[in-house]
């Protein structure tokens, strides 16, 4: 037997947790425990493990225990469950709310049967709330073994406390089979390469002045989006037009562009500038683009100056299509939000609410005595 955990943890909203998925984001109170008969251990979901608290806020004793066989059941505990549980990863940890803190418990990616001990549940959930200077109140078992897997059970129970868990794990229904998550899983890959697929189309729309460039227009090569930046419209009107019409509007580009830049006086320049307007075709240097740049890197005539940027017109800027809300495929619908406890980490409305004169946990309320009402 080795012991990975034996501390005093904190716990928040009641609850602390094992997990095995490293992609994972979080647990939800009633798919953990949804199909159980026992409360406290929720263990529903794939590789995790939901460990209900008498303690709302702060500090309680807890040991995590690795068997070889099951262990014999110490009196002592007042409330007891047991559950099947699998790890998904060989990264097995006790993981407080929030991620604040986790105990690495190092177990095999085989069958386990746990079982889940309490003692205090109804005095800590009367405190509610302790403090690091007072008396601890409650303390928690988490013992593993290997086994095939079981149906979850009550062995014991003592307090009013988990006798209100182990009525709400009743009231869930039956969590999703294999077939029923993988399908969810499916629809929400396809989803997601729908809204990543109409992201993408926004963004291109964006980038082309709100329409999507026809296919020839895709193929342009050379600085077309340096235009677009400028006018799209233009740039979508030259994609429409004859290729006449797209000939004489790059011959006119072309001679606008060596004015610019103070070219046009250059016999060379003016006779490739000539030879394009009559279609004929370029002469030397320009029938060899090396031999047009070292041209103009050794032509003395060729203007000592720069022609300063031109600075586009600003627009606004890319807004991303909100969300799409998908219909939840697991058929189950969401819990009351007074039976939410803390709907998994990092935050949540806690479950455990405090009213006047009582600490309401769903659709009932343990009184100060301890009873549900």
């Amino acid at each position: 037997m080795r012991r990975p955990v034996e501390d005093v943890v904190r716990v928040h909203y009641g609850q602390i947790y094992v997990e095995s998925d490293p992609g994972s984001f979080g647990l939800d109170l009633q798919e953990s425990f949804a199909g159980q008969s026992a409360g406290l251990c929720g263990a529903a979901v794939p590789g995790a493990l939901w460990l209900s608290t008498g303690l709302h806020t702060g500090s309680v004793a807890f040991t995590v225990e690795v068997h070889d066989h099951a262990p014999p059941l110490d009196p002592a505990w007042e409330d007891v469950v047991e559950v099947s549980f699998r790890p998904v990863s060989a990264a097995s940890a006790l993981v407080q709310w929030a991620g604040e803190a986790s105990w690495a418990l190092d177990l095999e990616e085989t069958d386990y049967r746990v079982r889940y001990c309490a003692q205090g549940m109804d005095e800590a959930h009367r405190q509610d709330t302790r403090l690091d200077d007072e008396p601890q109140l409650d303390r928690y078992l988490l013992q593993f073994w290997p086994a095939p897997p079981a149906p979850d059970r009550i062995l014991k129970q003592t307090s009013a406390a988990a006798g209100y868990w182990h009525d709400y794990a009743r009231r869930q229904p039956a969590p999703p089979t294999a077939a029923e998550r993988a399908e969810a899983e499916r629809q929400a890959r396809l989803a997601q390469e729908k809204a990543e697929q109409e992201r993408r189309l926004a963004h291109e729309r964006w980038q082309w002045g709100g329409r999507q460039p026809s296919h020839a227009l895709r193929e342009v090569g050379g600085n077309v989006r340096g235009l677009l930046a400028f006018d799209p419209d233009l740039v979508h009107a030259i994609d429409a037009a004859t290729p006449q019409v797209q000939r004489a509007t790059a011959l006119l580009a072309a001679r606008h562009a060596c004015e610019a830049a103070g070219l046009t006086d250059l016999d060379w320049i003016a006779a490739g500038l000539t030879a394009l307007a009559e279609g004929r075709p370029l002469p030397p240097p320009f029938d060899d683009s090396d031999q047009v740049w070292r041209a103009l890197e050794t032509d003395p005539r060729v203007p000592d100056r720069t022609v300063g940027r031109a600075v586009p017109p600003g627009r606004p800027p890319f807004e991303p299509p909100p969300p799409q809300r998908h219909a939840h495929t697991g058929s189950r619908a969401d819990a009351a939000p007074e039976d939410r406890r803390s709907r998994g980490r990092p935050g949540g409305a806690a479950g455990w609410c405090r009213t006047t004169g009582t600490t309401a946990r769903g659709s009932g309320a343990l009184r100060s005595d301890g009873h549900v009402r």
